[in-house]
């Protein structure tokens, strides 16, 4: 088969969605894999790297004009006009988006967004949510330590003590795990707060403090439990217990880093504008969330703006919205291997492509083809 890798296009996008590691892999499974020159520059992977792996370095037309095209993100409209019907489209291509994969249904593209690969042991292998979420988990304290203006660490010294930073984590997934390891390392006193009681033993595991809060009713518990590793909405008697225990432990935070996203929905409200004031002057926030909040403003906190970092009552806020591609080189190198594992599920070693929808997880993932829309 004929793979394209095409250069990345959206402002900020850095990553690329084949290395040179993966590269090789399907070069000796008898593909032909066809670069768009200087894709891989800004993770890191050169030309030159791609050429070593067997791959073929080409322009853009020449990537878009394979039979398969790998993408990190969905393509453009001027990329479409580059994509000939019945192309096989993989990468991150927004589920939610009704308009964007109509526009993929249109160009006769047969696609395939993993981010919509089911939550099960054998999926772990392809879930691009969690490898990038785990990056942008670490990324998210190295630029709250960045901003803020005292260290992390307690530290012991001649002019005397300097007390360790407080870290609060709101969302305890796998940005908000990675995150809680990534403060502990840095020797910061970390609390973290999360609407599913079965992330209490993980966060004390990693040696931070579970603000718990109790369940009064069935209801609430029943939330809590969430579905397929994501959280539920919770019952608002729920949401309003647990805002006034996050508000004192906010309010007494150097730094928070707010994870929470539910699939399709806007982000819930976590840190409000009074939450905010009550801060410390100097407090930092990384809103992972920003710009996913309620028409598209605000993140998990409404003062968040996205891809802006601002000062508001004196705490700084950051809302950074792709903080993987500011890990490139190992944020392609997770999820170019997230790719290869997904192609060996429609390109087996016998034959050329075959879309087995008896499959869950290409079932799944399916959002195209033959000029229809087929996500449910």
């Amino acid at each position: 088969m004929l793979i394209g890798v095409p250069a990345e296009t959206a402002p900020g996008e850095t990553r690329v969605a084949v290395t040179a590691e993966t590269a090789k892999k399907l070069v000796q499974q008898g593909h032909t894999v066809r670069v768009q020159s200087g894709a891989g520059t800004i993770a890191s992977v050169t030309d030159a790297a791609y050429e070593a792996a067997g791959a073929e370095i080409t322009d853009a037309a020449g990537a878009f004009g394979c039979e398969i095209v790998l993408k990190v993100r969905s393509p453009s409209e001027s990329e479409l006009a580059l994509m000939k019907p019945a192309t096989v489209l993989v990468g991150m291509l927004n589920p939610f988006d009704a308009q964007g994969l109509q526009r993929l249904a249109t160009a006769g593209l047969t696609s395939f967004a993993l981010e919509a690969a089911p939550r099960t042991t054998r999926a772990q292998s392809m879930d691009v949510l969690s490898s990038q979420a785990n990056i942008a988990g670490y990324k998210a304290i190295m630029m709250a330590a960045d901003k803020y203006q005292r260290f992390f660490p307690m530290l012991m010294t001649a002019a005397g003590t300097v007390k360790a930073a407080r870290v609060v984590i709101l969302g305890v997934g796998v940005a908000g795990l990675q995150a809680i390891a990534t403060a502990k390392r840095l020797g910061a006193v970390i609390e973290a707060s999360d609407v599913r009681p079965s992330v209490k033993e993980q966060v004390e595991s990693l040696g931070a403090k579970f603000i718990d809060v109790p369940y009064e009713t069935a209801e609430e518990k029943e939330a809590a439990e969430g579905v397929g590793g994501y959280a539920r909405p919770m019952p608002q008697s729920w949401l309003d217990r647990q805002k006034v225990e996050v508000a004192k432990r906010v309010a007494q935070a150097d730094v928070v880093i707010s994870t929470a996203l539910i699939p399709g929905r806007a982000a819930p409200t976590l840190i409000t504008e009074d939450m905010v004031k009550a801060m410390k002057p100097g407090s930092v926030i990384v809103d992972i969330a920003a710009g996913k909040g309620p028409e598209g403003v605000g993140g998990n906190c409404p003062l968040s703006e996205a891809d802006k970092t601002v000062v508001k009552h004196g705490v700084t806020i950051v809302g950074e919205t792709n903080l993987p591609a500011l890990v490139a080189a190992d944020a392609s190198s997770l999820y170019a291997r997230n790719v290869l594992d997904f192609l060996k599920l429609v390109l087996p070693k016998e034959g050329g492509l075959k879309i087995d929808l008896e499959d869950d997880i290409v079932a799944a993932c399916r959002m195209t083809q033959d000029g229809q829309v087929t996500k449910k």
